[in-house]
């Protein structure tokens, strides 16, 4: 029993598997879409690229990128293509503008922010003003200390 289901396990996962082979013209078109594959993510696992990933969105992406290859698109005219079709967010790499500002800033903001927050965390528990304490606080802290 035990052999048959881990058969049928082997055999669903290698049946999900896909294996694309496109034929290109030259080498040069290859190494194009070898890299625009992989500069290229896939718009529904988020944090993959479309060569790395197995969703059907990311096949048909592939497929088109071949198509649009074959018909002369440069590189730029391809990408220009899908982030007009799925957004900038099919980039890894998006260019800095108007759209793209937040993206850029919010990590720069965030490290300031946390750089800000140990700051405080650090200093907030230093005696400034050691007025507050009597007497005999400032001598058992002097002995603590030393």
């Amino acid at each position: 029993m035990r052999l048959l289901l881990m058969y049928v396990l082997l055999v669903s996962g290698l049946s999900e598997a896909v294996i694309e082979t496109y034929t290109f013209k030259t080498p040069e078109k290859q190494a194009q879409y070898n890299r625009l594959i992989d500069e290229l993510r896939c718009p529904k696992c988020q944090n993959q690229n479309l060569s790395g990933s197995n969703a059907p969105i990311a096949q048909d992406l592939r497929f088109q990128i071949y198509r649009l290859l074959e018909e002369e698109q440069s590189e730029q005219e391809i990408i220009d293509f899908l982030v007009a079709r799925y957004g900038e967010f099919v980039r890894y790499d998006p260019p800095v503008n108007a759209k793209t500002l937040a993206l850029w800033l919010i990590p720069l903001f965030l490290l300031l922010l946390g750089g800000f927050v140990i700051y405080r965390i650090k200093t907030a528990g230093t005696f400034k003003d050691q007025s507050l304490l009597s007497d005999d606080e400032k001598q058992r802290l002097d002995e603590m200390l030393s």
